[in-house]
């Protein structure tokens, strides 16, 4: 279900944004106590303007509060940069969980509001690529990713846990990043241990696919919310990085694996939900956890 989305494409030009949903969103989120604002949030990030990203990061999240977003997602290793020259250029961009500037980022949440954002964490000597979950007054969680891809095995260290599900003010939220979600197992489990909505900050490399289809990882995170009955607020780059190319994915997908928004580097909203991804039974003989033969796979 959209609200309202603006696109521009990776050069700065306007283009068009793509958006399905149902065409009642307006009564069905009033209609829904559990109707939740979520925003998928793309601004410039520059590799190693950590001070500048945080600025443009909380400027974001200013605009994504007048539209009244309740869930905020910024992309994977958005206060850094992601394509690092080695682990000690990563490590002069990190920030560590109680860096004084994070509270600048906090000041800009709205109330009752969560903003999860991917940033390089330094740990004593441990370097994770992590996404941090954070309230106006809080910090929820700091989850270091499972599963690193490419040359991210040769710049961090891995994290211990396959995504989090954390309480958040609108109910449960889990968090995974990027590769974490190619693995079916992850939004799998972050569903079965009762997430109502998955954000996943992401950087999607672009890659060859066949004119007219979505990216690979956007068709495995369709399925993930599909199979599952979990949306799904994905918040990817766009234009490129020291000569990688990124999807432009950010998208919002709903619990029934539809796209409601698409593809919007200044921010995409939409109102999901919470009690239609709450409810797995299929009618009249069906339920998406129930049927499931844990005991044959």
């Amino acid at each position: 279900m959209i609200h309202d989305e603006g696109a521009r494409g990776a050069d700065g030009s306007p283009r068009p944004a793509l958006a399905a949903g149902h065409a009642d969103a307006e009564s069905d989120a009033s209609a829904d106590a559990a109707a939740l604002r979520v925003a998928a949030l793309s601004p410039e990030i520059v590799i190693g303007d950590v001070d500048g990203n945080l600025d443009r990061i909380r400027s974001a999240i200013l605009a994504a509060a007048r539209r009244d977003a309740q869930l905020i997602v910024l992309p994977e290793l958005a206060t850094s940069g992601y394509v690092f020259a080695d682990r000690d250029e990563a490590t002069a961009a990190a920030l560590t969980v109680d860096d004084p500037r994070w509270t600048a980022v906090q000041e800009a949440i709205p109330a009752g509001g969560v903003v999860v954002v991917g940033y390089a964490e330094i740990d004593g000597p441990r370097l994770f690529n992590t996404a941090a979950v954070l309230t106006p007054s809080e910090r929820l969680a700091d989850y270091r990713k499972a599963h690193l891809w490419g040359a991210e095995k040769f710049v961090f260290d891995v994290g211990a846990e396959a995504g989090v599900v954390v309480d958040a003010p609108f109910g449960r939220l889990g968090v995974a990043l990027c590769y974490d979600n190619e693995f079916p197992e992850v939004p799998r489990r972050l569903a079965l241990d009762g997430a109502d909505v998955l954000a996943l900050p992401v950087n999607w490399p672009l890659v060859p696919r066949p004119e007219g289809e979505h990216a690979p990882e956007l068709i495995q995170a369709m399925a993930a919310a599909r199979s599952s009955r979990v949306p799904v607020v994905i918040a990817d780059r766009w234009g490129a990085e020291r000569g990688v190319d990124w999807t432009d994915g950010t998208a919002i997908i709903d619990e029934q694996g539809w796209i409601v928004a698409f593809r919007a580097v200044m921010g995409a909203t939409a109102v999901l939900s919470i009690d239609a991804a709450r409810e797995k039974s299929l009618p009249p003989h069906n339920h998406l956890f129930d049927d499931r033969r844990a005991d044959l796979y």
